[in-house]
């Protein structure tokens, strides 16, 4: 086969690639485009008032980062010992260990050893 040819029947492929690709990126936009919750049915009934949300928005979760700092912190003033013990209780012997539900109450016995 000549270069020529062998040429023509790469850049041929590399155009059906191409397509493709383009093909694939416009199915996606597609899908993440589309709305997350499909929207109700409408029907001649009257329709229900909506349930108000609760009132009480949900606890965000502490950051690792942030609770590291603030132990960081309590270390350097001398409490180290008492954080290792804290993180134990609340399930792990270092901070990564620990689950992100904890972090609120292991802060709080934290600032209690201020008090010691």
């Amino acid at each position: 086969m000549g270069r020529m040819k062998e040429l023509s029947l790469v850049l041929d492929e590399l155009s059906r690639c191409g397509e493709s690709l383009i093909q694939i990126s416009t199915d996606l936009k597609e899908i993440f485009s589309a709305p997350a919750e499909p929207e109700p049915e409408k029907d001649n009934k009257a329709k229900e008032p909506k349930k108000e949300a609760d009132p009480a928005p949900e606890k965000k979760l502490m950051k690792l980062e942030d609770v590291r700092a603030i132990l960081a912190e309590k270390s350097r003033d001398g409490y180290t010992n008492g954080i290792k013990a804290l993180l134990k209780k609340h399930g792990g012997d270092k901070l990564s260990e620990v689950p992100p539900e904890e972090y609120e109450a292991l802060l709080q016995e934290v600032e209690v050893l201020d008090h010691d």
